[in-house]
């Protein structure tokens, strides 16, 4: 086990409500900086803006920056730089979405958010090693905002260059005819609207200052959150927080634009509506900051400098996928699907003449898919379109 804390990088936290100053120590640097002159200058502005500076300013943000995110010495572990088997699992999987779809004579993988290209490789490399025939119709195509990561991607499969491309997917003008779109922990990273049910009516929450130090304000909502929560028919109780992702509804529409027949496979931490807005230890909302491992109480500090997700509405996901011409079929634990699809390859790893190497990725399998791993609490939504 390793030797810094391991938290489920989608747990939960209490967050100050909207009176508490969230940031006790003023933020240092220059998105910082930008950021309270924004405010300064426009007035408070709302957490959908904060957030998406953060986490996606070119110059500054949390996922742009060149810096290490993900492993022991960064802020979080994800499953695919956890154990190799991960990635052959899935590559497992997607050899049978291959056959459902009556083995096209072309075949697309694409990635959203891929990073350092780990995940990716693994797929590749197993479908090279047990697959070969579907390998040789493939093509991976990658959409990875962070100029760092895609330059560590490239490096990583540089032996399957003639495969792996890296594309705007906003730029893919002509469906392909048959695919698959993978993402693992991507929409949860999404910046998100908060509102409050207030006794006069559901308030929003915005970014404001007091003495340099940023605070949660509350305002009227924007018109498209207003048309939102209109349209879910949102009921909370008095104090309750809930966040509103408008770009989770974006993301599904656009995935089903990506291929005439195919599917959608999201990997993350989410919940359906109803438990969302039920649970009693999700009344502060979701939101969460991570650093160094270590969940933050203050997600306004350090604007930049700590990874901010929330939990994932799964009813939105496949509302927005029925809008979208897609069919939820499977939505499930991940723990649970790892294992199901994984027995027959597990079974062959353990036994496997190289004892150490079985031994490794064993290790590694059990910290995927334990009750206390990994997967544990995260979810697999696949989405159909035909």
């Amino acid at each position: 086990m390793p030797d810094l804390p391991m938290p489920l990088p989608r747990g939960q936290a209490s967050l100050p409500g909207p009176e508490v100053i969230a940031d006790r120590v003023p933020t240092a640097g220059a998105l910082a900086d930008r950021l309270r002159e924004r405010i300064k200058r426009e007035g408070p502005i709302s957490f959908h803006d904060w957030m998406e500076a953060a986490l996606y300013d070119p110059q500054a943000g949390y996922y742009c920056v060149d810096r290490q995110r993900q492993g022991r010495h960064g802020d979080y572990r994800t499953a695919p730089e956890t154990s190799p088997l991960f990635a052959a699992i899935f590559a497992t999987y997607f050899s049978k979405l291959f056959a459902e779809l009556k083995r096209p004579p072309g075949f697309t993988i694409f990635e959203a958010g891929a990073g350092s290209g780990h995940f990716a490789y693994g797929v590749l490399d197993s479908l090279r090693r047990d697959s070969p025939e579907i390998f040789a119709v493939t093509n991976y195509l990658i959409e990875e905002i962070s100029p760092a990561a895609r330059a560590r991607a490239t490096e990583r499969l540089a032996e399957f260059a003639g495969r792996v491309t890296f594309h705007n997917f906003d730029e893919i003008e002509k469906p392909v005819p048959a695919g698959v779109i993978f993402t693992n922990e991507l929409i949860d990273a999404f910046p998100v609207h908060r509102v409050v049910r207030r006794e006069a009516g559901v308030r929003e929450l915005y970014v404001g200052l007091n003495r340099e130090r940023f605070v949660w304000v509350e305002g009227d909502l924007d018109e498209s959150v207003a048309g939102y929560c209109n349209r879910i028919n949102l009921e909370l109780r008095e104090g309750q927080i809930v966040e509103i992702n408008p770009a989770a509804d974006w993301f599904i529409e656009r995935c089903a634009r990506l291929f005439d027949q195919g599917y959608v496979v999201t990997v993350d931490y989410g919940a359906e509506r109803a438990e969302l807005l039920a649970a009693p230890h999700r009344l502060a909302g979701t939101l969460r900051g991570f650093r160094r491992h270590r969940m933050l109480d203050d997600p306004l500090a350090h604007p930049g400098e700590q990874d901010l997700t929330t939990t994932i509405d799964w009813t939105q996901v496949s509302e927005a996928g029925r809008r979208a011409g897609l069919r939820t079929l499977r939505l499930d634990s991940l723990d649970r699907f790892l294992m199901e699809e994984g027995c027959r390859l597990l079974e062959r790893v353990a036994n496997s003449a190289d004892a150490a190497e079985s031994a490794r990725l064993l290790t590694s399998a059990r910290e995927l898919v334990l009750p206390t791993g990994l997967a544990a609490s995260f979810q697999i939504c696949v989405q159909q379109k035909i």
